[in-house]
């Protein structure tokens, strides 16, 4: 036989695809009871749009020791499913078909979800099935069909009846670009540039300077912080500070987790700018001042700033504390902010369900 002067790789890629599964070779032999078995947890990639890089790299790892498994005899049990749920999804879909969930009913938007992941999901396993993944594809499951829907209602259930289960309003890492609660896991550091802003404050007429990198959560301010050890504002402690620009009278408290090195030494604690600030609401029983809403603007709280956008009143909160004289100083800094690793949008601190 003569052999071809170059190697089409497409024509043997697709005559060996077409030839394991006329001959069902990656089948799982339901019947075979004398092989040990060896069961694969896929898990399910997201049909969030293409297959990328990582989807390679990670899934063929895990079927090197399928295939290892096979010749050495077990019985394959490797089904093949997509996640159709959650965030990713629901993100594509709007991208893909021009809407916002937020403007349609819930039954709407799963019924186009449903409908889109249905004319997407044959070319999406195909790129499975391209780089040659032994998975038994006649063993399909989606996370969103039924079977599965039904199973994770009955967990629900199950874990409230013992007692597992609870709902209640907490401070949540939120994005206001998706609008939805997301975990740690979902979060990326991104460095932006961004300034200290030393404010005044008065306290009985005097001077009490704080800095920030954030003057928009002014309206959101229910407490001044010292450390215990900085002398420079014992004075202060028990005492009432006014808010710049608000009507607002908080009271300064001592507490180890200020840091006497950062910005003037003592901080405002507003609900919520970070994860020390949930820490003093929480350990001081502070009052709950919510200044941005979910969507990323600003709320009533913020009085004649209500509306604008995060960035936007941030701008105009500080031209108004400088034609005020409250505006002492600006220090130009680069910092770490946790951003959505969706989207890239800086991430809110929401009290929700």
């Amino acid at each position: 036989m003569e052999l071809p002067k170059t190697y089409d790789a497409h024509a043997r890629e697709k005559k060996w695809r077409e030839y394991w599964e006329k001959e069902n070779t990656y089948s799982f032999e339901v019947d075979n009871t004398k092989k040990p078995i060896y069961s694969i947890d896929t898990p399910p990639p997201t049909v969030s749009g293409d297959m990328h890089l990582g989807h390679s790299f990670s899934y063929s790892q895990q079927d090197f020791i399928v295939r290892y498994k096979r010749m050495r005899g077990y019985n394959i049990f490797y089904p093949f499913g997509t996640d159709d749920n959650g965030l990713p999804t629901e993100r594509f879909v709007e991208k893909l078909k021009k809407v916002n969930s937020n403007d349609m009913t819930r039954k709407e938007f799963i019924k186009l979800c449903m409908t889109t992941i249905n004319e997407q999901r044959p070319t999406f396993v195909q790129d499975w099935k391209n780089i040659g993944i032994s998975c038994d594809f006649s063993i399909f499951y989606s996370t969103i069909n039924n079977h599965c829907r039904r199973l994770s209602q009955w967990s629900f259930i199950d874990l409230y009846k013992k007692g597992r289960e609870y709902r209640k309003e907490a401070p949540t890492m939120w994005c206001p670009e998706c609008q939805t609660a997301i975990a740690q896991v979902e979060l990326e550091d991104k460095k932006f540039s961004s300034k200290f802003n030393d404010i005044i404050f008065k306290v009985d007429g005097e001077d009490l300077v704080i800095a920030t990198t954030r003057p928009e959560l002014l309206s959101s301010c229910v407490a001044v912080f010292c450390h215990p050890d900085d002398k420079r504002y014992s004075k202060f402690v028990g005492k009432k500070a006014k808010v710049p620009l608000f009507d607002i009278e908080v009271p300064i408290l001592e507490d180890k987790r200020a840091d006497p090195e950062k910005g003037t030494g003592i901080v405002m604690c507003c609900t919520f700018g970070d994860q020390t600030d949930i820490e003093w609401y929480k350990a001081h029983n502070l009052p709950l001042r919510i200044s941005i809403t979910k969507d990323g603007k600003m709320s009533e709280q913020a009085e004649k700033y209500k509306g604008m956008k995060v960035k936007q009143a941030r701008q105009v909160i500080i031209e108004d504390l400088k034609k005020n004289n409250l505006l002492v100083k600006q220090e130009p800094i680069a910092h770490e902010v946790n951003v959505h690793e969706r989207c890239g949008t800086p991430i809110e601190i929401m009290n929700t369900k």
